[in-house]
């Protein structure tokens, strides 16, 4: 079960008689800082919203997770959730994470850290993104990717609402992937790595980069591309940004995430 995704969001928007901005950019903003909950569409008071948000979020940590798992130390997990929750779509690692927060007088176990991790996956709050080696055709041990299951566990807890594009869009293309059911994973190509490899129940696979935009220079083109075009094999490839100038490089398609999106359409 997964809160709304951004086509979703925008129907039900439309089924409550929302206006909807035509121009899909300043939708997605909003998405973004209103998060996916549909209770939150019909609060129009943008204070009103973020305290339902807060008063969802806060009742979910105690009742689902504090309560059912009997978590004794507290302060540890607090840690833990405020670390991912707070650096979401960036590569993870337990060990590096645990040694951290021994190192900062926190005395910790990796088991135990595991066991916060397993906590807010099984509470639906992360979502956990392995890492493919293309070459290998093997899965990644150590490090992962934590996705949020919605962005307002973000904002919610933030005072600075400042939009970090990269993570954001990614966890906008993550969560819309799981919501259609595709297999989602991370793809490393030697020294490369693709954002995300999406594979359906007949093993029809898809690659996939995210960007906020390749529209600033040749090298952010080339950077974007480059992944996909070390794939040597014949799956559809995709770079997914928020501009509406788009291109077709080497057989790779360029399309515009909103648009796309909105029209509820597959990799």
């Amino acid at each position: 079960m997964f809160t709304l995704s951004f086509d979703e969001y925008i129907q039900m928007k439309q089924f409550y008689g929302k206006d909807v901005n035509s121009n899909l950019s300043i939708e997605l903003v909003n998405y973004i800082n209103e998060g996916g909950f549909p209770r939150t569409i019909q609060i129009d008071d943008i204070t009103a919203k973020m305290t339902y948000v807060t008063g969802v979020i806060n009742e979910i940590f105690e009742k689902d997770i504090r309560q059912r798992v009997k978590i004794k130390d507290v302060a540890t997990f607090e840690t833990v959730r405020k670390y991912l929750i707070n650096n979401f779509g960036a590569t993870t690692s337990v060990k590096a994470l645990t040694d951290a927060m021994n190192n900062d007088g926190i005395n910790v176990s990796r088991a135990t850290v595991t066991k916060y991790i397993d906590t807010l996956i099984d509470a639906k709050i992360l979502y956990e993104c392995n890492r493919f080696d293309m070459k290998s055709k093997k899965s990644l041990s150590g490090e992962k990717k934590y996705y949020l299951a919605d962005l307002s566990f973000y904002y919610s807890q933030n005072t600075d609402n400042r939009i970090n594009y990269g993570p954001v869009l990614e966890n906008i293309v993550y969560i819309y992937a799981k919501s259609c059911d595709y297999s989602v994973s991370v793809g490393r190509i030697g020294k490369l790595e693709c954002d995300f490899i999406f594979r359906q129940s007949s093993n029809n696979y898809s690659y996939v980069q995210v960007s906020y935009t390749i529209m600033q220079s040749k090298e952010t083109e080339d950077r974007e591309y480059r992944p996909l075009e070390s794939i040597k094999d014949n799956y559809d490839k995709y770079v997914i940004t928020t501009d509406y100038a788009l291109q077709n490089r080497n057989g790779i398609k360029h399309i515009n995430l909103m648009e796309f999106m909105a029209a509820g359409k597959g990799f």
